[in-house]
């Protein structure tokens, strides 16, 4: 069973930084394109930046591009997310999720998921 497990969430104060990770099990993250999404408390699930199979291409969604960057270690079967500068919009439960589709950064075209991990951005 495919399990992706997130970490490096927590409290930290508006301005500030965390490197969130995403380890992969019983499955080659070399061969998926790996993401990162976020949900608010009372908000549709929004993707945040994705990572192809080679790490050749990134993809950022506006809101957090210039201060988030996305990277993977794929000897290692992890993702990472980088955020700095954060902001309370920011405040969210983060996901990591997997697909063997290329560029795509719809939710719905991943096909696993972790369980989440949770940041909050204190102003």
């Amino acid at each position: 069973q495919v399990q992706l497990v997130e970490s490096g969430g927590e409290l930290v104060q508006a301005g500030g930084s965390l490197r969130l990770s995403c380890a992969a099990s019983r499955l080659t993250a070399s061969s998926y394109t790996m993401g990162w999404f976020r949900q608010a408390t009372g908000k549709e699930r929004e993707f945040v930046a994705a990572i192809s199979w080679s790490a050749g291409s990134t993809y950022y969604a506006d809101s957090v591009k210039g201060r988030f960057t996305i990277s993977r270690d794929n000897a290692k079967n992890t993702v990472y997310l980088q955020m700095n500068s954060l902001k309370p919009e920011d405040t969210a439960v983060y996901y990591c999720a997997a697909t063997p589709l290329a560029s795509t950064v719809v939710a719905g075209r991943f096909r696993y998921w972790g369980q989440g991990t949770q940041v909050t951005v204190s102003s």
